[in-house]
């Protein structure tokens, strides 16, 4: 009873000293560097708790060599402080990568206009975290099970003969490692960006999130797309804001041959200079084709983004609209016809006397 006593008692006073070292350390040297960086800061603001455990940690691990405990107690003791102080090492690591991707990321803005350089670096950063915080997690599990004598001589002896367990481990891991390489390929290459507009599968939308193993797409009318990270590097998609979010809308009109394009041409101009819309840069009114019975017009306006893009072309499609009813209604589609009357006495009697008119066109 006497060894376990002496034994709380080296622990208590253990956890005590921690505790006063703590103190000392926080109100003196932690707080003259934190004081001179925007990064220490944030840091042992949020790993208060994880530093002050490993500290504990390290004076029970002191403790453990004082206190009165027999050499498989002693063993088994530091073994659990051993796994203890790698979570923690572990938690404060993955704390000091966000806190390092935030403050790198508090200089770039993606709620502006021109936000290309911010959607780089803000996808760049965050592929990046998310596959460094993995990372971080498989090395401290990693060094928690080598301190298993039995694991890692398993592990070792697996690594080494590459046996057909590492076959089906390797296989039964394919698409999770898949799907890791293609996040550290996309963080490099960049096919894809946060708030990028694209078109998957028949969707259009903007990238909301990118995770580690997939893509959500916000879709037009508030939907989610969820997408394997893999498909971007395997499958064909299109990019609207790949290298600069300027897009070219088109509106296709068809109308009668009497229209008259020049009029048309100058009700479209006034119709997108007056718009807010319109960036100034781009249009055009165009006879792309004539068919049976239409004729084919484009008219091409340029705005700053897909949304105002789409925007300027119902404006143009009603604003058009109107003006053919009220000044051109001669140009809006229609049918001919023509109206023969059969010469034939017997059949055009007969039919008259039905009231029918034989019609041919």
């Amino acid at each position: 009873m006497t060894r376990w006593t002496d034994t709380a008692l080296i622990f208590v006073a253990a956890v005590a000293l921690s505790w006063l070292g703590w103190m000392l350390i926080d109100r003196l040297l932690l707080r003259l560097i934190a004081q001179r960086s925007d990064f220490w800061r944030p840091l042992l603001a949020r790993s208060r708790g994880p530093v002050q455990l490993a500290l504990i940690i390290a004076a029970l691990s002191i403790a453990t060599r004082i206190a009165p405990l027999t050499v498989e107690e002693t063993a088994t003791l530091r073994h659990v402080l051993l796994l203890c102080f790698i979570a923690c090492m572990t938690l404060v690591a993955r704390t000091a990568l966000q806190i390092w991707v935030a403050l790198h990321l508090r200089r770039f803005r993606i709620d502006v206009e021109d936000n290309l350089l911010a959607r780089k670096h803000v996808t760049q950063s965050r592929i990046l975290q998310q596959v460094g915080s993995l990372l971080i997690v498989a090395v401290g599990i990693s060094a928690a099970l080598m301190s298993f004598d039995s694991v890692r001589q398993y592990g070792v002896s697996l690594l080494a003969s590459a046996g057909a367990a590492g076959l089906v481990v390797g296989l039964a891991l394919q698409p999770v490692l898949r799907n890791l390489f293609a996040g550290i390929q996309l963080a490099i290459t960049q096919p894809i960006r946060i708030d990028d507009a694209v078109i998957v599968e028949g969707e259009w939308g903007n990238v909301e999130e990118i995770g580690g193993t997939y893509v959500v797409i916000r879709i037009w009318d508030k939907r989610r797309l969820i997408v394997p990270l893999s498909y971007f590097m395997d499958q064909p998609f299109q990019n609207w804001t790949r290298a600069d979010a300027t897009l070219i809308g088109v509106v296709m009109l068809y109308v009668d041959y009497a229209v008259s394009i020049p009029d048309l041409r100058l009700e479209a101009e006034r119709i997108v200079r007056a718009s807010p819309l319109w960036d100034r840069d781009v249009f055009a009114l165009q006879v792309t084709d004539f068919r049976e019975t239409v004729t084919e017009v484009r008219i091409l306006a340029s705005a700053r983004n897909a949304g105002r893009a789409f925007d300027l072309r119902c404006e143009i499609r009603e604003h058009l609209l109107a003006y053919l009813q009220t000044d051109q209604p001669h140009a809006m589609p229609r049918h001919r016809g023509s109206i023969q009357m059969d010469d034939r006495p017997d059949r055009s009697a007969g039919l008259a006397d039905k009231g029918i008119i034989e019609v041919k066109g």
